[in-house]
């Protein structure tokens, strides 16, 4: 099967690697988000570090990540199905706008000086609702943007150098305005940064689809995704790692707050430092990602990353040295980068597309979705053991779930490739 798409060797450097951004919405999309994103990491880090300036508690830190991630892992499957038969564009923006309304209350209650710690966790457990159903959209709307499928996983890479650009700069910037002005200003400029991504959803020109879905029942089309996503072993094998690392590598975020001012004798400055060394880390990832020409090879990429990102944990859990925690995050942040973006890539292209929401609500399920469990386990683990053992057995798991996937890519490769040379992608003359 022959592809008419050009040949990925006649683009080279900055074209190879921004060429998604060719597409008119996918470019709005990319300036928006990149605004809006910045204004999230601050929240992020200004929440967290709120509720442990109120508190001290470690189990608290998990509580709140733990309400703010638990609704996405409940209804993200019920969302995908939603993504498949409604207008994801209009669902986009009602989903930012009332995150803009969550940061705003925030804020005013932050600033007015009546925030407490139940306020937090209803907040939080709003913005989870609202995040349960925006992000699997998202994810799907991505290829909706694209016009050339072949740009679909350059498009994902880019996404995702947006939302690490943001890691590096948000907080470095709420660190620098927790020391100075408090989190609530945190918490209004996010508000005030999803005027960029509304109005940059509101500026794009959508053609209108035909849902074939939109007159089956809800939870027939529920369970016709679940059946295709696990029944499907390379689908089921990429969202099962996720998950792992997910429930186990990634909670190290919340205790990032007590490594930032016990174990490494720092503040809010020290902690914006660290989780911005991430996001540099998650930046390489996301260019290399971006600069590759083809998915072909994305099954080891996984391997490799979900290993690098278990090591990094591991790493800097032994670390006491502000200077050598820094080089840790940043190996953090491109393992966890490259492992999340890779296994996105995978999904989308192998996907049938009349299942795309649902596909893409599992894999948000299992990035997201796992995390509130991690946050809790996490919390209660560094209670009992200390932060840093709790971060150690989170980076052996991450090392070992990557040998076992490494176990199975040579099957998976052989149910794959018929699926991209249909799609174009590889030839059949290829070995």
């Amino acid at each position: 099967m022959k592809s008419a798409r050009p040949s990925p060797d006649n683009t080279n450097g900055l074209r190879l690697i921004f060429r998604a951004l060719s597409h008119r919405n996918y470019r709005l999309f990319f300036g928006g988000q990149g605004i809006s994103l910045i204004g999230t990491w601050m929240q992020q880090i200004a929440m967290n570090w709120l509720v442990y300036r109120l508190t001290q508690s470690a189990l608290l830190l998990g509580v709140v990540g733990f309400t703010s991630r638990i609704p996405t892992f409940l209804l993200a499957s019920l969302a995908g199905v939603l993504a498949d038969r409604w207008n994801r564009h209009r669902v986009l923006v009602i989903t930012q706008t009332l995150s803009m309304a969550q940061a705003m209350i925030l804020a005013i209650l932050v600033l007015t000086e009546t925030i407490a710690v139940w306020q937090i966790i209803f907040l939080s457990l709003s913005l989870g609702l609202i995040n349960a159903l925006d992000v699997p959209t998202r994810q799907s709307f991505v290829v909706d943007m694209i016009e050339r499928k072949e740009d679909l996983g350059n498009a994902i890479a880019l996404n995702s150098s947006i939302v690490n650009g943001a890691r590096l700069i948000g907080p470095s910037v709420a660190g620098m305005l927790i020391a100075t002005l408090g989190e609530g200003m945190c918490f209004l400029l996010n508000g005030l940064s999803f005027i960029a991504v509304i109005a940059a959803l509101m500026a794009m020109k959508m053609k209108s689809k035909n849902k074939a879905e939109q007159r089956s029942q809800v939870f027939k089309g529920l369970k016709e995704g679940f059946s295709y996503a696990f029944g499907f072993a390379p689908i089921r094998s990429v969202l099962l790692l996720l998950a792992l690392v997910s429930l186990m590598g990634m909670p190290y975020a919340v205790l990032m707050p007590i490594f930032a001012e016990k174990i490494l004798h720092g503040g809010p400055q020290a902690l914006g430092f660290l989780l911005g060394a991430t996001g540099v880390g998650a930046i390489a990832g996301s260019i290399y990602l971006a600069s590759r020409k083809s998915v072909l090879g994305l099954g080891r990429v996984i391997v490799i990353s979900s290993t690098v990102f278990g090591i990094g944990l591991i790493a800097f859990s032994l670390s006491r040295l502000f200077w050598l925690s820094l080089l840790m995050m940043l190996l953090i942040g491109f393992g966890m980068m490259v492992q999340m973006a890779s296994s996105n890539t995978v999904l989308q292209t192998i996907v049938e597309e009349d299942k795309r929401g649902r596909v893409m609500s599992f894999y948000t399920m299992a990035f997201m979705g796992m995390v509130p469990f991690g946050s809790l386990l996490a919390g209660s683990l560094a209670n009992m053991i200390g932060a840093p053992n709790t971060v150690m057995i989170g980076g052996v798991t991450c090392i070992l779930g990557s040998i076992s996937f490494a176990k199975k890519l040579p099957t998976l490769r052989k149910i794959i490739r018929p699926i991209y040379v249909e799609k174009g992608i590889i030839s059949e003359e290829l070995p």
